[in-house]
């Protein structure tokens, strides 16, 4: 067992850290199992237990996998702990994992696996109108942004990237934003303006595969026309992103 420690604490810790965690709370407790209503683990994104108990062997395999899961998908989860002749006649249903206690108690436990995910960052390069909105309305939906005009010091990778220059140092923000690792680079322009800019990027070295990463225009086409409307259809277009990746391909959810 770990060494007693205040779980709070350690979840305020891995949180600055900017780490991927899951917490695992035991929230009913069925006949005699180890750990009761109440008990709870912090689990790392590997699936180990940093601190807390959540019960032995019986519980821990199931609950350590499905934390794992839970950070991976960013979706929490029910696990539900069942004595063998009531697991075999119960089926899974959408967010709850069945797991068989082969355990001589035979106890049941129902524990719930919450991922706790750092902000997705935001990189937005440029002072417009639309970066300054993107800045203010981002973090409103789980994103931490840093708007920057240096574009000489900057990381190595940001999931999210958005050149909003506008006019003053386009060519260079964007080959700055496009030498970064990202899950999405986006300019906000017509595509007139980009197709002139990447013809000089092609100039300047940047293969067909770089460029191809670009989404220009930014956004979903809601027909926006304002900072606000615009920065509101690039987020838009993150989150369709971002939630692709726990609930599928958005299309195909339209059409479900």
């Amino acid at each position: 067992m770990n060494r007693p420690l205040d779980i709070h604490q350690v979840i305020s810790e891995l949180k600055a850290e900017g780490q991927s965690f899951a917490i695992a709370t035991v929230v009913r407790t069925v006949s005699v199992t180890a750990a009761k209503a109440g008990a709870k683990a912090v689990i790392d994104a590997d699936g180990n237990i940093v601190d807390g108990w959540i019960g032995g062997g019986c519980a821990k395999g199931a609950v350590l996998k499905a934390a794992k899961q839970a950070v991976d998908s960013g979706e929490p989860c029910l696990v539900s702990l069942l004595p063998e002749e009531l697991a075999k006649d119960v089926s899974e249903a959408e967010g709850v994992n069945i797991a068989t206690n082969m355990c001589p108690s035979q106890g049941t436990m129902d524990i719930f696996v919450e991922p706790v995910l750092p902000p997705n960052e935001l990189l937005v390069l440029g002072n417009s109108p639309v970066a300054i909105s993107l800045e203010d309305i981002s973090p409103r939906f789980g994103l931490a942004c840093t708007l920057t005009s240096d574009f000489e010091s900057l990381p190595k990778k940001a999931r999210f990237i958005v050149v909003s220059t506008q006019g003053s140092g386009d060519l260079k923000a964007l080959g700055a934003a496009l030498d970064i690792a990202s899950d999405y680079t986006a300019f906000v322009g017509s595509r007139k303006k980009v197709a002139s800019l990447c013809d000089k990027l092609e100039q300047h070295g940047y293969s067909t595969e770089q460029l191809e990463k670009l989404k220009a225009p930014a956004g979903l086409n809601i027909g926006a026309i304002t900072p606000d409307e615009i920065a509101l259809s690039i987020l838009a277009e993150i989150i369709e992103i971002r939630r692709c990746g726990q609930r599928g391909d958005p299309a195909e959810q339209k059409e479900s």
